[in-house]
């Protein structure tokens, strides 16, 4: 069965949880002010040239293409819980599915990506 990219993501969507860029804040905010009460780590599965001209602080850069690679040199706890994003949210569906697949359990997607975070005044 032949798919668009867009296809692909949209049924990939289906077995992945999304949270919105306010979630992310919030999620931020927690760890600032409460000492880590919300372990999780930030991942920005873009290309590296798209990190390099801005990214959310504390984001780990992890690109689509090695994730599955090399995941494991930064989160070792497969119940951890991950967020990723990217520029639109498309290919950290696609990415966040790959991890669940491979038994990571508390994955995440960030709606709208890079382009929404820098639209949301904090």
């Amino acid at each position: 069965m032949k798919k668009t990219f867009h296809e692909l993501c949209e049924e990939s969507n289906k077995n992945v949880k999304e949270c919105s860029v306010q979630d992310v804040k919030n999620m931020i905010e927690k760890n600032i002010t409460i000492n880590g009460n919300e372990d999780f780590i930030l991942i920005d599965v873009r290309e590296d040239n798209e990190f390099i001209a801005g990214n959310i602080e504390g984001s780990v850069h992890i690109g689509k293409g090695i994730i599955e690679r090399d995941i494991h040199l930064y989160v070792g706890d497969h119940d951890k819980k991950i967020v990723l994003y990217c520029g639109g949210g498309y290919r950290s569906v696609l990415a966040a599915e790959s991890l669940q697949k491979m038994g990571y359990s508390d994955v995440i997607s960030m709606k709208g990506g890079w382009k929404e975070w820098s639209l949301v005044k904090s």
